[in-house]
């Protein structure tokens, strides 16, 4: 199988050539050249036609930004990966990027204090992301079978009765989840009657920027995760940057926590760190969402809510940018039904108010708290 393509585009020559160091290392990835601006790489894509783009988000001259909409005029299928700094202004010029179009991002290296570990550290992060995007590669990350074979094994785990009354919306994704949730979340009414927690892998000052922008384009309210804030409905809590979000039940209340122990499936927030909580504490009343992003975060914590009851929605391959978190859901046997993006805010309000219509509370030896059924 040939090499994955790269064109690395930046206007540090250090960068790039750290770049080109890093990816060089992965005999399964060649890095076809690099541009120091954006006006050469788009002279360069019809020459060296790479499989990868990774491109500066801050440039002279043509910004990454305006390198990115020719690309996408251009090359509508390309992948880009975006390579910013971890600081307001890199993280919302990167959040502009991701509605232009771009595939994903990787935030660079600060005081590392070696090339070696920021060679490692962009090696850790970059590569498992280009093999992602581009399939060429099998990864550790991804299900390393063919769909047709994946397909196969997808067999729900049968349900016994009917569905419960739906308590809790919890939502789970990583590439390609800030456009998903972009389109999700603005489908939702505002009269959405349950509250919404949702872990997007991203870092420290991205989700609070992503929280605010959803905040504005949505009929419901985002906000970024605070320790110890009451859930309401109607109300959308993101996981900040490097703490793991929870929910937890005090009281007749339920609120989240926060912490910054150890990350799980290499990231902090994890997905199965939010989904194992929620099956905890709404057991068969929750409804959990599993969108696009590569990796297996979320398999575990999707078995957790189908074990206590809840039922589990993931989003189709053809929607998906990686069908990785998603897929291994549904390969698991885990999903309840498999949809397109543009269906699952249909889907998830039908099932939340169909469920509290037609559905009574039961007495039993749980508790309530905050009209949520919390499992002993």
């Amino acid at each position: 199988m040939p090499p994955i393509r790269i064109l690395v585009v930046d206007d540090s020559i250090v960068i790039r050539k750290v770049l080109s160091e890093a990816l060089a290392i992965d005999p399964g990835i060649e890095v076809a050249g690099s541009a120091a601006d954006g006006n050469i790489a788009l002279a360069k894509l019809p020459l060296l036609k790479p499989d990868v783009v990774t491109l500066d988000v801050e440039m002279p001259g043509k910004s990454g930004l305006e390198t990115l909409a020719e690309i996408r005029k251009q090359y509508p299928k390309l992948p880009v990966i975006m390579f910013s700094t971890l600081t307001e202004r890199g993280a919302a010029v990167t959040l502009d990027a991701l509605s232009l179009g771009a595939s994903d991002y990787v935030t660079k290296p600060s005081n590392t204090g070696s090339v070696e570990l920021t060679r490692a550290r962009i090696q850790g992060e970059l590569i498992p992301k280009i093999k992602a995007l581009c399939k060429k590669v099998p990864s550790a990350d991804l299900t390393s079978e063919t769909p047709s074979k994946v397909e196969q094994k997808i067999v729900a785990v049968p349900r016994t009765g009917g569905a419960a009354r739906i308590e809790l919306l919890a939502i789970g994704t990583s590439t390609g989840g800030p456009n998903a949730l972009a389109r999700l979340l603005p489908d939702l009414t505002a009269d959405f009657p349950v509250p919404i927690v949702i872990v997007q892998h991203m870092p420290p000052v991205f989700t609070r920027l992503f929280a605010e922008r959803m905040d504005k384009q949505t009929k419901i309210r985002i906000h970024e995760g605070v320790e110890g804030a009451l859930l309401k409905p109607g109300d959308a809590w993101i996981a900040p940057g490097d703490f793991h979000m929870k929910v937890t039940g005090e009281g007749l209340k339920v609120k989240l926590a926060l912490n910054q122990e150890v990350p799980e499936n290499s990231c902090r927030p994890a997905v199965d760190v939010l989904f194992r909580s929620v099956a905890q504490v709404y057991g068969k009343h929750a409804l959990a969402v599993v969108l696009t992003g590569m990796g297996s975060d979320g398999v575990r914590g999707a078995m957790d809510v189908r074990s206590a009851g809840g039922q589990v929605l993931v989003q189709d391959e053809a929607s998906s940018v990686v069908w990785g978190m998603p897929g291994q859901v549904a390969a698991a046997g885990l999903a309840d039904a498999i949809l397109p993006l543009e269906n699952l805010a249909v889907e998830i309000e039908r099932r939340v108010k169909t469920s509290r219509q037609a559905t009574q509370w039961h007495t039993g030896s749980s508790s309530t708290q905050g009209g949520v059924r919390v499992n002993r």
